[in-house]
This record gives C-alpha cells, structure tokens and sequence, in this order.
C-alpha cells in the first residue's frame, strides 16, 4: 500500500478541527477511531500479500508433522494413557502464536526504514494508534492461523478433553499472551535500522523462551538447572495453562499467572514501545 493510500484511510478518522478542545472523551473517541483505521491498514496488507500468511503457517504446520509423526515415538510422557499429539498441540499452539509476534516488530521495521513512519507523525492521529493498530492486526491474524493449526490438529490425531468452552477460553489465552509479546517485539522493531536486524534480535529471545519450556517434551525431563527456568518463565506457565484447559485437567494457578504475565508485560513494554515510536518518528 502506497503512502497516499495510507492517508487516505487514515486522514478522514482523524481530521477535526476539535481534537484538542474536546476532553478526555473525544480524545479517547479521535484514538480508537485511529487504531481502528491503522488496524484496518495492517489487515489490508495481509490480504494484499497473501504469502505473509503462508509463510506464517508453513513453519508452525511443519513442527506439528516432524513431532507429530519424527519425534512423537520418541518422547515418553509421565502421565499414563495420554497421546502425545494431545500433549503437543497446546505447546504447537502457543509456539505458533509466540513466533507470530515477531512480525509485529519485522512491520514496524520496515515502515521506519520505508519512511512510512514519518507519514503517520505528520497526519492528525493518536501517537498510540500506529502500535495499537499494527499489535491488533497481527492478534486478528494469529486468530487465523490458530485456526488453521486446530485444523491441521485434528487431522492428525488431536482430540479436546475438556470441552469446547475450555478449549476457547484457552485461546484467548494465549492470544493475550501473544498480544503482550507484541509489545515487547514492538519496542525492539522501533529501536533497529530494518526489517533484518529486528529478526535478528528477536529471535535470540523467543527461541529460548519457546524450546526450554513444555511445548515439546515435559519440563521434568530437562537437567535440574534447566528446570529452573523452564518452570517458571511466561512461554510454559501459558502452555500449561492453555494444555491444562485443552485436556479438562484441573488448572491450578497456571490460567491466573498466564493472565498477571500477560497483562504485566503489556504494563511495561507498552510505554516503552509507544516512547521509542516517539523518538523515531
């Protein structure tokens, strides 16, 4: 989408002559109207380059089929009667989402480096809305490709246990959990030259994150001072939440820390992403 097309979205949401003499209530109106538009901005251009969806669902589509069918006969669980592919998918399913949350700051790269940020400071719009608007679309878009995953889930195997509600009730989950790294890849996105470098330094975060936690094998089989770690950092609690919702078994504290990690990074990396897009724009 060209920058003229992107003021043209933007500009008719945005443009009153009382923006700033109408209070807290029609500021806060003018800002949700300008999400809105940036959200719809975002979400026109995954549809316009559809193989960002594709290469979205290709990896995560990938991981179920090796562990599912390469590694699944190797891994023993602990708890008796349980079908590994039960186990996984919750884990699948929270990865998928996680790694999601890259393209939020891969897209905010590139539009520093393509100019387009400079645009969006010289428009009358909320200087949140440009964040909101792209952490939103990628949340409607991880929606989809959760979607998919149940899909392809099911196709090979996967079975829910607890119930539909549960089950729902787990991806929103998971999608806040996912939204909140939004944020966190966000900030990192506004604070490098291009759309490569923010690859680059997101990934030596959420690989860790995703691959020492129980998305794949149970945290009780790692060395003892990786269990450390594994057991209480913000990718396993939610898996466990998620995994625990998915096969009916009782959850524990793991939903209400899921949700405090969540809302807690949002808290803090919020701010801080909405800062640095003022420094650079």
């Amino acid at each position: 989408m060209t920058t003229t097309a992107n003021a043209s979205v933007l500009a008719p949401v945005s443009a009153d002559g009382d923006r700033g003499f109408g209070g807290m209530t029609a500021r806060g109106r003018y800002a949700v109207g300008d999400a809105m538009a940036m959200t719809w901005r975002n979400l026109l251009t995954i549809l316009r380059l559809p193989q960002l969806m594709v290469f979205a669902t290709v990896q995560p589509t990938l991981f179920v089929l090796m562990f599912r069918y390469v590694f699944g006969g190797a891994i023993a669980l602990r708890a008796p009667g349980l079908p590994y592919v039960d186990y996984l998918m919750p884990g699948i399913f929270v990865q998928t989402a996680v790694f999601g949350a890259m393209s939020t700051g891969i897209g905010l790269a590139e539009d520093v480096n393509k100019g387009l940020i400079e645009r969006f400071r010289s428009l009358p719009m909320a200087r949140s809305a440009v964040l909101v608007g792209r952490t939103a679309a990628d949340s409607v878009r991880n929606v989809f490709v959760i979607i998919l995953m149940a899909v392809i889930g099911f196709l090979v195997g996967f079975r829910i246990h607890g119930g539909v509600a549960r089950f729902l009730f787990g991806m929103v989950i998971l999608l806040l959990f996912a939204h909140a790294l939004s944020w966190v890849i966000a900030a990192i996105g506004l604070s490098v030259p291009n759309a490569e470098t923010a690859q680059a330094a997101a990934f030596p975060l959420i690989v860790p994150l995703v691959f020492a936690s129980s998305a794949f094998v149970e945290v009780s089989s790692m060395p003892g001072w990786l269990q450390v770690f594994a057991r209480h950092q913000p990718v396993t609690i939610t898996i466990d939440a998620v995994r625990h919702l998915v096969l009916g078994t009782p959850v524990g504290w793991s939903v209400v820390a899921s949700i405090l990690w969540s809302l807690g990074i949002i808290a803090v990396f919020a701010p801080l992403a909405v800062r640095q897009y003022r420094r650079v724009a």
